[in-house]
This record gives C-alpha cells, sequence and structure tokens, in this order.
C-alpha cells in the first residue's frame, strides 16, 4: 500500500509498505487525514535522536474504520469516524505504576520509535482507536496536538484565579489557550508572529505579547499588575523560551515544559529556590485530554480552517515538507490527504 517514508535527512519519498494482518482485538483504519507536526519536521531535518530511519512519519489521524477483529467491543464498528491515541505504554514502568500512562517509560508514538500512520491504511489494538463523534475525519486530525495542549494545562493545575502566560502559539500552544480560557484563566499568549497572535486572541487569549518585537517583561508586568504570571507553558522547545519562563514567572509560580530544547539551558538557578517555583514537565496526554478536545472541537466554535494551513495529497507531501522547513514559522498544521483512492 501507498506510504509516505523518510530516509534521511531532507530525504522523503511516497513509496509503498505491505498490508498490516488484522488479528483479534485489532482495528483495521482507513487513513483519511493525517497531520505533519514539529517532530515529523524534525525528523525530515535530522534533528530527531529518537528517530531510526527509514520510517513513516504520522501520528495526528482523522480515520474510518474498516473492520474490526474478534473480541473488539461492540462500540468501535465499520464506517465510524475516528482518531488515535497514538502511545504505547508498557504496564510496568514506574510511570504504568502511578496511572499516567502518558509518561511511559517505555513509550513508543506512532512515526518516532514505530512506523507511522502516514499511509493508507493502519491496524491498531482497539484500545488505541477513539471514537469521534459528529466530527469529520479532517477535523480529526487536528485532536492530538491540541490534547498535548489540554494535558500541559491539567499539569498546572489552572484555575480561574490564575494569569497563564503560554509561550508559543503552534497547536500545542493553541490547545493550551485554549484550555487555560476554558477554566476560567487570564490568558497570554506570546510568540513571534502577529498572525499567530490574532489568531490566539480567537482562540481564548486575553492578551497577546510578540516576544519579538515588545518589551516582554514590562509587558507581563504591566498586565499583572507586578506581579508576573501565575503559570507559564513553555510549548517552542528553546533555551531563550525555556528561560524567560522561569524568569517571568510570578513567585511560587508554576513553568509546564512541553517542548523539548535542541540544546542544553543555562538558568539561573537561585530563581528556583527564591521563587519555590513548580517546574513540571508534559508529556504525550492522558486519554481524558482526547476526550475535552473532542468535545471542544465539537461545539464547532474552533476556527478549523485557520488551523489548516494546507491539505496536500500523498504525492505533494515531499515538496510541502521541503517548503515547511524552508519557513517553519508560518504553518500551523499540514494534512495528507489520503482520501483518493485511484
Amino acid at each position: 500500500m501507498k506510504a509516505i517514508k523518510i530516509l534521511a535527512e531532507r530525504q522523503m519519498e511516497l513509496g509503498s509498505v505491505p498490508e498490516q494482518e488484522l488479528q483479534a482485538g485489532e482495528v483495521l483504519l482507513q487513513m483519511q487525514y493525517v497531520g505533519f507536526c514539529g517532530s515529523d519536521l524534525s525528523t525530515y531535518l535530522g534533528k530527531n535522536p529518537m528517530v531510526k530511519m527509514p520510517v513513516v512519519p504520522g501520528h495526528e489521524v482523522g480515520a474510518i474504520i474498516e473492520a474490526v477483529g474478534e473480541g473488539v467491543p461492540e462500540g468501535l464498528k465499520p464506517d465510524m469516524v475516528v482518531t488515535v491515541n497514538p502511545y504505547t505504554n508498557c504496564g510496568k514502568c514506574a510511570s504504568c505504576r502511578n496511572g499516567r500512562v502518558n509518561a511511559c517509560q517505555h513509550n513508543e508514538t506512532l512515526g518516532v520509535q514505530r512506523w507511522g500512520a502516514m499511509r493508507e491504511r493502519l491496524v491498531l489494538p482497539w484500545e488505541k482507536v477513539i471514537p469521534a463523534g459528529l466530527l469529520t475525519p479532517r477535523t480529526c486530525a487536528l485532536i492530538e496536538p491540541m490534547s498535548v495542549g489540554f494535558h500541559a494545562v491539567s499539569r498546572a493545575e489552572v484555575t480561574d484565579i490564575d494569569v497563564v502566560l503560554v509561550i508559543g502559539c503552534g497547536m500545542v500552544g493553541m490547545g493550551a489557550i485554549v484550555r487555560a480560557a476554558q477554566r476560567g484563566a487570564t490568558v497570554v499568549a506570546a510568540d513571534i508572529d502577529d498572525e499567530k497572535l490574532l489568531l490566539a486572541r480567537q482562540m481564548g487569549a486575553s492578551y497577546t505579547v510578540n516576544t519579538r518585537t515588545e518589551d516582554v517583561h514590562a509587558r507581563l508586568l504591566e498586565m499583572t499588575a507586578g506581579f508576573g504570571p501565575d503559570v507559564v507553558i513553555e510549548a517552542v522547545g528553546s533555551a531563550p523560551t525555556y528561560q524567560m519562563a522561569v524568569n517571568e514567572v510570578a513567585f511560587t509560580g508554576r513553568v509546564i515544559c512541553i517542548g523539548y530544547a535542541k540544546t542544553e539551558v543555562s538558568f539561573q538557578t537561585k530563581f528556583f529556590v527564591q521563587k519555590e517555583l513548580d517546574i513540571r514537565g508534559s508529556r504525550n496526554a492522558q486519554p481524558s485530554d482526547f476526550r475535552a478536545v473532542i468535545h471542544y472541537l465539537e461545539r464547532g466554535t474552533c476556527p478549523v480552517d485557520q488551523l489548516i494551513s494546507r491539505v496536500v495529497l500523498p504525492e505533494e507531501a515531499p515538496a510541502a515538507m521541503q517548503q515547511w522547513a524552508e519557513q517553519p514559522g508560518k504553518v500551523f498544521r499540514i494534512l495528507v490527504d489520503f482520501t483518493n483512492k485511484q
């Protein structure tokens, strides 16, 4: 069957992979739309140390159930629109023992540690298939990245008395903005792109700050009566934004780290102690985060079309990835359309 492969640094092709055989307890999915994410871009650029080449990328899925194996619950039936929980969990490590399966020590994510969803069909255990209600497959491809942002807000224990600074207004950051606003927090969105900041306001941000052109420290003090934000969610993954998070968060605040910095990061560690900070990692998402995103998208208030930068056919994917690599700041999501069966 048709599949997109990343062969080596800056080498992507449309090729083929063998069909998977459906076993008991498994579900066969027809891919409809699959999103390229930041980890796929890192893989393409040769900057993802967790990937073994060649790899089929993709873990942001909108699909239709084609068939189910024996023993699959009746709630999963052919022709249902679904998305996918792309993470594995071993059930034995400390994270799994503590019920935080999203942070499994031995996790293998589709498109990263194992071949992903950029193919015509995919077989998965039924537990990883999530019914998407009334959503279209195209919208379903946005669920997974937004759920990562939703999970970060849960990790921050955000309430309606918090000021929350979200650094980075990509898809994950947008998910954090939505969820923090849903919880009644005052949300400040920070990015270097004014178009993304404008969209962040539509998603629920009360304030925005351009970190390239504005005095971030002064603006944040102005917005918070001199205190600084109670919560800072880092959704970029760079040394400067990690440092900004620790420097700008209020005394006794919470810093939530989503992004993977590509280099070592130096901190003024005195802030850790003087501010008595809670610094927490946030990895992947829990099943409840997926359900919450689906519930949000079903309301129809999300500007879905503005979050999808481009839809391409599988044959067009290599050129689209090359263009994204050249202008990474201008893309929310590129979706690959697998609905054409010719």
